[in-house]
């Protein structure tokens, strides 16, 4: 009576043919965050030559973290059953932080290790959200209203009397007379005024004893770029580099 291959190359050869079929895969590289649980994928087969009773072994896992399913055998180590691996998650507690190298066998249920697979856990806290300011933008800026004829003429003589007033260094009294031109809309006022204060402008000047004033100066560069002033944006950016 026939009782099978029994001789070289039997039953030992067929058990390690079969394990040489079976397979386990995971994902390279998981990233988590403290406080959170992640998905861990490991996939093994074919179905057909897994031994029953065979599970999978991870091991290397941060001590305090821990999986859905399965018991721990050590720190950082878990046995899981297979009917736990579509749905297998890593815990991972608040406080965890860094990478840890994962291994992840296929177990018989003797011990024999019939695959296996490696990972990285990386876990790192998320960044910080940028901060969006919540107020709300600038309405923007009106155009300027043009002066009617009349009151361009009324704020060019106030212009030329305050002028005139600057030559003779007699800068308070020129003050007086732009602003009653700005008051009016005369935006090339705004500029002379705010120059009195500038201090590049009012080193050209040569007045003595008259101090600078930046903040003055770039109210009324603000005043007269609200009134069109060509030249009232880059008088603004040079101030701002004092």
């Amino acid at each position: 009576m026939a009782l099978g291959n029994c001789g070289p190359g039997g039953w030992g050869e067929a058990n390690a043919q079969q394990a040489q079929r079976i397979t386990i895969s995971v994902a390279s590289l998981v990233q988590a965050t403290p406080a959170s649980t992640v998905r861990l994928s490991i996939r093994v087969g074919p179905p057909d030559a897994l031994a029953k009773n065979s599970f999978v072994r991870v091991r290397g896992l941060p001590p305090a973290a821990a999986l859905s399913d399965g018991h721990a055998i050590a720190p950082g180590a878990w046995a899981v059953p297979l009917a736990a691996l579509p749905n297998l998650t890593i815990i991972v507690p608040t406080g965890v932080q860094g990478r840890s190298d994962v291994a992840i066998s296929l177990v018989s249920v003797d011990g024999a290790v019939l695959a296996e697979a490696s990972m990285a856990l990386v876990v790192a806290s998320p960044q910080p959200a940028p901060v969006i300011s919540k107020e709300a933008p600038p309405p923007p800026r009106p155009d300027p209203v043009p002066l009617s004829p009349a009151e361009r003429d009324r704020a060019l003589g106030l212009h030329a009397k305050g002028m005139e007033q600057l030559e003779r260094g007699n800068v308070y009294a020129a003050r007086k007379f732009f602003e009653r031109a700005v008051d009016v809309g005369l935006a090339q006022s705004a500029v002379a005024l705010a120059g009195t204060y500038d201090p590049d402008e009012l080193a050209k000047l040569k007045v003595l004893g008259l101090q600078p004033d930046v903040v003055a100066a770039r109210t009324w560069y603000e005043r007269a770029r609200e009134l069109g002033a060509p030249e009232a944006p880059d008088r603004l950016r040079r101030l701002g580099s004092r």
